[in-house]
């Protein structure tokens, strides 16, 4: 079994910065793929970044990039999410995710929730304007 843990989340204003970590424990081997996604209230789970197993590739939705960063310490069993120049349109809960090795660089692989066979509970992440 898989066990993933979120944290960092927290309120920031509009503009501010956060830093999410999420720890991987168990049979971690298993892992690879690694993601983050979102839930707003009242909304479905949308994909945030994701970053293949080597760490050479990452991926990002069109609504976090070039604001976001997506990292990974495979020695440390940690991935990173870098969220700078925060919305308001950002708040939500925030997943840690996953999955098995690919080695396919179609990045609908990445967006897509049953590529991760492994969530974390989640972290709420509120900007306030």
């Amino acid at each position: 079994q898989v066990q993933l843990v979120e944290s960092g989340g927290g309120l920031v204003q509009a503009g501010g910065s956060l830093r999410l970590s999420c720890a991987a424990s168990g049979r971690t081997f298993s892992i690879y793929t690694m993601g983050w996604f979102r839930q707003a209230p009242g909304k479905g789970r949308e994909f945030v970044a994701a970053i293949r197993w080597s760490g050479d590739s990452t991926y990002y939705a069109d609504s976090v990039k070039g604001r976001f960063t997506i990292s990974r310490d495979n020695a440390k069993k940690l991935q990173y999410l870098q969220m700078d120049s925060l919305k308001p349109e950002d708040t939500a809960v925030y997943y840690c995710a996953g999955g098995g090795r690919s080695y396919t660089s179609d990045p609908t692989y990445y967006y897509s929730n049953s590529t991760y066979a492994y969530w974390g509970q989640g972290t709420q992440v509120t900007v306030s304007s």
